[in-house]
């Protein structure tokens, strides 16, 4: 009986020991690497001191990501052979900060090798980021997040939100990956930070219906403004703010352009076009405080779609490029 007893307590041991190691958690690096947050937070608060639209990199970064083969840091490797990887696709050759998760990489495998995965370093980057103006953490961040060994361009196309999504198509998507209306439109307000080529828009100054004309959900006097900015046809090498005036500033700011018709994107209008979707924008553009709050809730989703956890993936020692064999 005592045999059985304690082989029990045993099982139940490596039970509860198997499922947390499927978890995300605030504490993942309690005893492997404690300084973990406080190097990505040093790092990036260099970086941002010389890149204030770091910001708006990496959290568009993580987003594409996420949104593909989900949080595995796929989007960091590099194309080998003729695979071509995720940031070779159009709409991630404009992603920009790869060299700070190698800072911040490199910096953190002296410190604790193998320990620390590329996906983590990326959440927490992203966070620390747009928190460095406020000198405070944002939002909290789970870890314990593993990295994927595979990436390619070819699943970037129904994976990522296209810009001229109307408004079924973005909720399709964002519930396909686990996430709803408030989400949507809450993670829409990202687009308070950073710019955008004019190839993501110009159809909605020159030619919305193939008839040469404006598309009527965008304010007249703005279009008028970005087609001073962006001629036709679209220059890649000419980029506009997605939220004039304040594209580094990280606020609610996004929702007051939406509401005067002045979203760059379809898909920013198309927020407007569904009632329930319209009353989450009118909440949002009425309270900083709320926006953040509601923010801080849907990327802990957003960031925690797919992950691999337990023995799954690995722990890669270059963010570019996956281990040698097995890890």
């Amino acid at each position: 009986m005592k045999m059985r007893a304690g082989y029990s307590i045993f099982l139940l041991i490596l039970s509860l020991t198997v499922c947390n190691a499927g978890k995300l958690s605030n504490s993942f690096y309690k005893n492997t690497c404690p300084q973990v947050e406080k190097i990505v937070r040093e790092i990036i608060q260099i970086h941002t001191r010389n890149n204030p639209s770091l910001g708006a990199q990496l959290i568009r970064m993580q987003f594409h990501d996420c949104f593909v083969r989900g949080c595995d840091a796929s989007v960091l490797l590099d194309t080998v052979n003729n695979s071509k990887a995720e940031k070779e696709a159009m709409p991630n050759q404009s992603l920009g900060g790869f060299d700070v998760i190698d800072d911040i990489k490199a910096t953190i495998e002296r410190v604790c090798p193998k320990v620390v995965s590329c996906a983590d370093i990326l959440a927490l980057a992203a966070r620390d980021a747009i928190s460095a103006p406020f000198k405070k953490s944002m939002w909290s961040v789970q870890l314990g997040r593993r990295d994927g060994r595979l990436s390619l361009a070819t699943e970037i196309n129904g994976n990522l939100p296209s810009p001229f999504a109307n408004f079924t198509s973005l909720v399709q998507l964002f519930k396909g990956k686990g996430l709803n209306v408030n989400d949507l439109v809450v993670l829409s307000g990202a687009h308070t930070l950073g710019d955008s080529r004019c190839g993501a828009f110009s159809r909605r100054l020159y030619n919305f219906t193939s008839k040469g004309d404006a598309d009527p959900s965008l304010d007249p006097t703005y279009a008028k403004i970005l087609r001073k900015q962006c001629p036709n046809p679209a220059s890649p090498a000419i980029t506009v703010e997605m939220d004039p005036g304040s594209s580094l500033s990280f606020d609610n700011h996004y929702y007051d352009i939406l509401l005067q018709k002045k979203g760059l994107f379809v898909s920013d209008a198309a927020l407007l076009t569904d009632k329930n979707s319209n009353k989450i924008v009118t909440r949002l553009q009425r309270s900083r405080s709320l926006f953040f709050t509601a923010f801080a809730k849907s990327m802990k989703k957003m960031a925690a779609i797919g992950v691999l956890t337990g023995n799954a993936g690995e722990i890669r020692q270059n963010c570019r490029v996956v281990n040698p064999g097995k890890n």
